[in-house]
């Protein structure tokens, strides 16, 4: 059963070593994002699932223990999902190495934590099955979700322009920060696709994960620096 959620976008800019001189330019967004994880603390849960956008080479799951970096982006930092446990072979996708990064900086002991690279293309039905069935694996189960909104907020955003995102990106906020399972449900995955949108999926797993669990939502930032749709719930 779902006993909290807490929903962060995934920019590796949320690593202050990634943003370099640009980092205090986040600084309100990283701190909103730790306390959300603070929610999945509190709920004392006996399993976290550490769920976001991959690309088809990082789909599925991964260990607690799993490796990411962000070598890749020129900076020498790396990252465990969780502590101890088996290294695995993969490393983490980029929204689950950020969400590493998150753990870490907690110091999160509270659960054992396994990861989940979700497609962003799959099916809402399917999504909502894979959450359902995430749900119901354990006792009390917490969900740390990664995923960004529309990256068409602006005519310099990685999408330009595009009129629909604002509206969508509203939606998507209030059904987060009121844990709509419903609203998130019903997410147009087409228009998600054409505005860039890479927590759809992620977030309709939470949709199906969370329904009849009875959980009360808080958002806790949203905005779109970078033309892009940041949001950060918490729900318990």
């Amino acid at each position: 059963m779902l006993v909290a959620a807490a929903v962060c976008p995934c920019p590796p800019l949320l690593v202050p070593e990634v943003a370099a001189g640009a980092a205090p330019e986040l600084d309100a967004l990283r701190a909103a994002c730790l306390d959300a994880v603070a929610v999945l603390a509190a709920a004392r849960p006996d399993r976290l699932v550490v769920l976001g956008p991959a690309g088809p080479a990082d789909r599925g799951t991964y260990p607690q223990g799993a490796p990411g970096s962000f070598r890749g982006l020129g900076v020498d930092v790396d990252v465990r999902l969780g502590q101890g446990g088996p290294a695995g072979e993969r490393e983490l996708p980029q929204s689950l190495a950020v969400a590493a990064w998150l753990l870490q900086r907690t110091g999160w002991a509270a659960a054992p934590v396994e990861g989940l690279g979700v497609g962003e293309e799959l099916e809402a039905e399917r999504c909502l099955a894979s959450g359902r069935e995430l749900a119901g694996a354990a006792g009390r189960v917490a969900f740390l979700v990664m995923g960004d909104g529309s990256a068409c907020r602006t005519v310099k955003a990685p999408g330009y322009l595009d009129e629909r995102a604002e509206p969508f990106d509203a939606g998507a906020a209030r059904a987060l920060g009121a844990a709509d399972t419903a609203a998130l449900a019903a997410l147009d995955v087409e228009l998600a696709h054409g505005l860039k949108v890479a927590g759809r999926a992620p977030w309709q797993v939470l949709a199906g994960a969370g329904e009849g669990a009875g959980l009360r939502g808080q958002l806790l930032y949203e905005d779109a620096p970078y033309g892009v749709g940041y949001f950060v719930a918490g729900w318990s």
